[in-house]
């Protein structure tokens, strides 16, 4: 039974850990270069079109999920040596894009939607996009890592099983 928890949480975590790849990369090549691309008109009327749901409503959750999944898979793979290290590196990746994004992103996302123009000049807020753009990068190798490693994990996990009979 133990065996078949290890299998599902490294499951889950590899299913939420390539949701949010796939969410980040959207936004890295579809939503991004609409907000920045002629700031700071662009990020006025981001906030138009980001109204009902943005980023914000979508990445916080999902990385809590993907937290939450990595710690639960980390715990019930602890004695498959083979998978072990690298479900814990692909939650060390993730916990670093999370830390990235709280102490870098969301300050920045407070300044360019929040203030805005009302606060803060043109040459600031393009300051604070070029800054957020080379965080964002971090993040998106840290969950383009995470996703190998867990990928790599789960591969391990399944084939030490299937060698132990355990499937």
């Amino acid at each position: 039974m133990a065996k078949k928890a290890g299998y599902y949480s490294v499951l889950s975590h590899l299913w939420i850990q390539w949701i949010m790849l796939g969410g980040i990369l959207l936004n890295t090549f579809m939503v991004y270069p609409n907000i920045f691309h002629n700031v700071p008109e662009t990020l006025e009327s981001t906030m138009d079109w980001m109204d009902v749901a943005s980023p914000h409503t979508y990445f916080p959750p999902l990385g809590f999920a993907s937290i939450l999944t990595g710690v639960l898979a980390g715990i019930l793979v602890w004695k498959v040596k083979p998978a072990r290290k690298w479900v814990l590196f692909s939650l060390l990746a993730i916990l670093l894009e999370g830390a990235a994004s709280i102490l870098f992103e969301w300050p920045r996302n407070e300044i360019m939607f929040i203030e805005g123009d009302d606060i803060h000049s043109a040459e600031f807020l393009k300051q604070t996009v070029m800054e957020f753009k080379i965080v964002h990068w971090f993040r998106v190798m840290c969950n383009i890592v995470g996703s190998l490693f867990i990928f790599i994990g789960f591969i391990k996990f399944d084939r030490f099983m299937t060698a132990k009979g355990n499937n």
